[in-house]
């Protein structure tokens, strides 16, 4: 694997807009082929690229996407800013076009200066499993790391190498 080096999102957006017809050919590939390999090929990258790029270094994900806030989520995040679940979500949350709770705001609120969460041992299940290239049966989101790649240069990187690969 190539060094996974940091860019802005508005990089990363033009660098996934530019490989978007590879990117597509090969997510629609591995949709129709769900290639029984898939998930430990991506697994091995995934661990790779945390061995060498440091997300408190990005943060990009924090400052420019909003997770899906569960109500199990927001009642453990309510109880660790010491508030009622209802007052929590009427402050931090709204419902997306989706019908999913999100935040209000980007970036998120309790993102700190240093990149740092303040919230992170209570932090929502989507960020928790961030960027999801750990998850099982990863031709199930495809769609979801095809839109990834323009966020997260750890997504990218994979998706690049992925592309590298016969299929």
């Amino acid at each position: 694997m190539e060094t996974i080096r940091y860019f802005k999102p508005d990089e990363l957006k033009a660098m996934t807009a530019n490989r978007k017809q590879e990117f597509s050919a090969l997510f629609q590939k591995l949709k129709k082929k769900k290639p029984k390999n898939l998930d430990d090929v991506v697994h091995r990258l995934h661990r790779e690229a945390f061995e060498q790029f440091d997300c408190l270094d990005c943060a990009n994900c924090c400052s420019t996407i909003s997770p899906i806030v569960t109500d199990k989520d927001a009642e453990r995040l309510a109880k660790s800013q010491k508030m009622k679940p209802a007052d929590f979500i009427g402050r931090y949350l709204y419902v997306d076009e989706d019908h999913d709770y999100v935040f209000q705001q980007t970036p998120c609120p309790f993102l700190m200066a240093d990149n740092y969460c303040c919230v992170y041992e209570n932090r929502p299940r989507a960020c928790r499993e961030y960027p999801h290239t750990d998850r099982n049966r990863f031709y199930q989101i495809l769609n979801l790391t095809q839109k990834n790649c323009e966020v997260c240069p750890i997504v990218f990187s994979i998706t690049s190498e992925l592309t590298k690969m016969e299929w």
